[in-house]
């Protein structure tokens, strides 16, 4: 019997069957092999027993006979089917699901029905360049690359009309909408971005695609990201705009850095008792370390000959 899962649909339409893939029944191909030949063989030796006979009624019954056994022979062995390893083979009767023939080697089924080879090997697919627009409005280009298999031969037969241009199509509609859903560079901290985020967008890629892919019996083995880039008319100012971020954050490092030395020689100079400063002239020297520390060019000494307050 054909194993049928109700599956639930969304609200207002109607459950549909789905068919799930089973063992078809099927036998060691040696053993119907050696029986169709020997039918054969005995068939053939009926039609020339048939034709030395000396009675007519007999020659035309040995014929006969022979010929039937030979034909009928011949017809069971089409029911013969050799399985290799990393296919599948499935079994339709009159248009009906039968099941799916898994072992490999040499397998016999009944010949009256149709088998359909299908490759249940490790397959890649890489989508070609796409150009969309990520969560802010920038056009980026980013492609993909999938590595899937066929789990359920009976829903990649039956539920899609073709499940490899199923697989590539919905690849692309998920990368699709996966670049659409996060920016190619987050402004808000903490928040996921395609470039500094790729190991979980790629996880939220793998899921999206599991779930588009399920209904052609399809399971996907891993997913990546193979090119991420702004678009080219684009581009040049974003890489001024990540330089710029680059400097800011630079800068921000040398001030903290900076004012982390200067409150160290404060208080290295007040608890050592090296010399006594007064509210001005320590303004006047964490100014002046401030310039030195921060600054992008060597300090020029000058010999101060009078005092700040001349």
């Amino acid at each position: 019997m054909t194993e049928v899962v109700t599956v639930a649909q969304g609200p207002g339409e109607p459950a549909e069957p789905r068919v799930r893939e089973y063992r078809a029944r099927s036998i060691g191909g040696g053993p119907a092999l050696l029986l169709g030949l020997a039918g054969v063989l005995a068939g053939a030796g009926l039609v020339v027993a048939g034709a030395v006979a000396a009675g007519t009624a007999a020659k035309v019954s040995l014929i006969v006979l022979g010929v039937l056994l030979a034909l009928g022979a011949l017809f069971a062995m089409c029911g013969l089917n050799v399985v290799e390893p990393g296919q599948a083979r499935v079994v339709q009767l009159f248009g009906r699901y039968r099941g799916t023939i898994r072992t490999d080697g040499l397998r016999w089924v009944n010949p009256l029905t149709s088998r359909e080879t299908i490759s249940t090997r490790v397959r890649n697919h890489e989508t070609a360049v796409l150009k969309v627009n990520d969560a802010y409005g920038n056009p980026i280009e980013l492609a993909a690359v999938v590595v899937w298999k066929v789990e359920d031969t009976a829903r990649a037969v039956f539920e899609v009309e073709d499940f490899t241009e199923f697989v590539e199509t919905q690849t692309e509609a998920a990368v699709r909408h996966i670049a659409i859903e996060y920016p190619y560079d987050s402004h808000d901290e903490g928040g996921l971005s395609l470039r500094e985020n790729a190991e979980e967008i790629t996880e939220k890629l793998a899921a999206e695609l599991h779930d588009r892919v399920d209904a052609a019996g399809v399971r996907i083995i891993e997913s990546r990201f193979t090119h991420l880039a702004y678009a080219p008319e684009i581009a040049s100012a974003m890489l001024q705009r990540q330089q710029a971020g680059a400097v800011v954050a630079a800068r921000k490092q040398i001030v903290e850095g900076a004012v982390g030395m200067v409150e160290l020689a404060l208080h290295r100079l007040t608890e050592e008792d090296i010399v006594e400063l007064d509210p001005e002239r320590k303004a006047a020297m964490v100014s002046n370390l401030m310039v030195v520390l921060c600054g992008d060019r060597a300090a020029q000494p000058v010999v101060n000959t009078g005092t700040l307050y001349q």
